[in-house]
Formats: structure tokens, C-alpha cells, sequence
């Protein structure tokens, strides 16, 4: 009889193997995770060192990454009260019209997802492709009737002209929808079996359940309307009017431009909008991810 020879450890020279191929793939992975994570930041720091540094050394060739002279004289041009660019003013402005627009989108958004996710009426679904349609025309096409509209309505110069044109989201009904219909419908019946109006269980039940939808649409909203700048251009003429994006515009000179100021009112444009995120991220990630294709 032909003894076989015990294969004890060929099972654990596989699972060492296995150890070592996960090890290897888990620090590829941080190392690429590393490198995007860099690619990213170098232009945010490179936009920060450089509105540290002089207006010469700013333009200086070759150029340099580390100021060799910190200075925050752009950050004191910027808060000095100027009535060409009040940018202290612009970033008042974009605050008031960027959290107004976001509200408002929230407002007029919220109620019609939910009537296109649970109401049933004649025409629903043609309502709802209407909607879904506009998402796939240019923005642009939009410009010429609503700048006439709030040209008729006396708002040019305003800050209404910033707040309510934009505020018509059909991004935000779509987005709104699919979250709306991903809630038990069980919660909803139990309310109106006790008496609960169709009001009443969206503004108590609905809405709550919601809250990372609805961060998640407001912190796109604000983003949206922060870095808006062709509008602002149109409907807004006095300096003291204008939001930071068209406002930090005109720190660029005709022949030369001072680089080092320029980058200082970038990282003042950018600065409360990346807040917000950092803020809200948890909300913005948990909305997106439990907002499905369903419907």
C-alpha cells in the first residue's frame, strides 16, 4: 500500500499568501488614495501660499511654492473699504443670496416631489416628464426671458433677481422624488389612519425623514448660486451690488494684474462655501446614497 504524504501546510502557505496580497493591495490602494488626495489639494494650496506671498514674488519666474516673506497685505487691500471693490460687501451679498436662494429652492422644491412621488391626479406622469425634460436644455437658452421678466417685475439691481429666477429647480424635484419614494409608505398611512391631514403628514413625517435629501439639495443649491457669475452680470450694475464671482472679476486689471490679490479674494470666495461642506458632508453623503433609481 502507497502512504500519501500529509499536505498540512499547503493551507497555510495559501492563507499567508493571501494575508500578503491583501496587505499589498490594501497599501496600493492607500498610495493611490494619497495621490488623488494630493492632486487635489495642490491647486488649494498653491492658491493659499500664493496670496501669502508679495505681488512681485507672486509673479517671479521660475516660480516658487513657499513664500519666502509671509505677508497678508492682499487680505488687508481686500478688507480695506474701497467703492470700486467693497469685496467685504460682495461677500455679505453672496451669503445673503446664496442661503435665500438656497431656502427658496427648498421651498418650491419639496412640496412638488412630493405630489409627483405619492399624489395621483390626471397628467402625472406628462408633468413629470416635463420637468425631467427642461434638465436637458442649456441654461443659457433661459437668460433672455427670465432677465425680461425681471426687468418687467423692476428688480434689475436687486437682490430678488438673484434669489428667485434660479429658484425654479427641476434638479431639485427629481433629486427630491426619488428620495420620497424610498420612504415606507407604511409611516405615511399610519398618520392618516389616525387623522392626519396629507399637509400634516408631509410637513411632520416626510420632511424629517428627509433631512439628508434636503441638506444634500441645499448645499448644491448654495454651491450653485455661489459660484453663479453670467447672471449677476446682467441683472446687477452698481459695485456695491454685485456677489463675489463677478465682483472679484474686476480685481484684473487691463494690462496687469496683481496675482497675489487675486488669489486672496479667491480663498475668501472659497473659504464659507468649503465650511458649509465640511459641515454637511455626513448629510450630502448619506443623501446620495439612499437616493435610488426606484419609480
Amino acid at each position: 500500500m502507497k502512504l500519501r504524504r500529509p499536505a498540512s501546510g499547503r493551507p497555510a502557505r495559501r492563507a499567508g499568501s493571501g494575508r500578503a496580497l491583501s496587505r499589498s493591495g490594501g497599501a496600493l490602494s492607500y498610495a493611490a488614495l494619497t495621490l488623488l488626495t494630493a492632486v487635489y489639494l495642490a491647486p488649494i494650496l498653491w492658491m493659499v501660499l500664493t496670496s501669502l506671498k508679495s505681488s512681485p514674488e507672486a509673479t517671479a519666474m521660475p516660480p516658487t511654492m513657499v513664500p519666502s516673506r509671509v505677508t497678508v497685505e492682499s487680505y488687508r487691500a481686500l478688507a480695506g473699504a474701497s467703492s470700486e471693490a467693497p469685496v467685504l460687501r460682495w461677500l455679505l451679498n453672496s451669503v445673503v443670496s446664496a442661503a435665500a436662494h438656497a431656502l427658496l429652492v427648498l421651498a418650491t422644491a419639496a412640496p412638488a416631489a412630493y405630489a409627483l412621488a405619492r399624489m395621483e391626479f390626471r397628467g402625472k406622469r406628462l408633468v413629470l416628464a416635463a420637468v425631467a425634460s427642461t434638465l436637458f436644455i442649456p441654461p443659457i437658452i433661459f437668460l433672455p426671458p427670465n432677465y425680461l421678466i425681471v426687468r418687467a417685475l423692476g428688480w434689475l439691481d436687486r437682490m430678488p433677481a438673484l434669489v428667485v429666477p434660479p429658484a425654479a429647480s427641476a434638479f431639485g424635484v427629481i433629486f427630491l422624488r426619488q428620495f420620497f419614494l424610498g420612504l415606507p409608505r407604511e409611516l405615511e398611512e399610519a398618520a392618516m389612519l389616525d387623522g392626519a391631514s396629507r399637509f400634516e403628514v408631509f410637513w411632520k413625517i416626510v420632511l424629517p425623514l428627509s433631512k439628508p435629501a434636503l441638506a444634500t439639495l441645499a448645499v448644491l443649491s448654495l454651491l450653485g448660486s455661489w459660484n453663479d457669475f453670467l447672471w449677476p452680470v446682467y441683472v446687477l450694475y452698481r459695485p456695491e451690488h454685485l456677489t463675489l464671482s463677478p465682483g472679484l472679476a474686476l480685481l484684473q486689471g487691463a494690462r496687469t494684474t496683481d496675482y497675489a490679490l487675486v488669489m486672496a479674494g479667491a480663498v475668501v470666495a472659497s473659504a464659507p462655501i468649503l465650511a458649509v461642506f465640511i459641515a454637511a458632508q455626513r448629510y450630502v453623503i448619506e443623501g446620495v446614497a439612499r437616493t435610488g433609481l426606484k419609480g
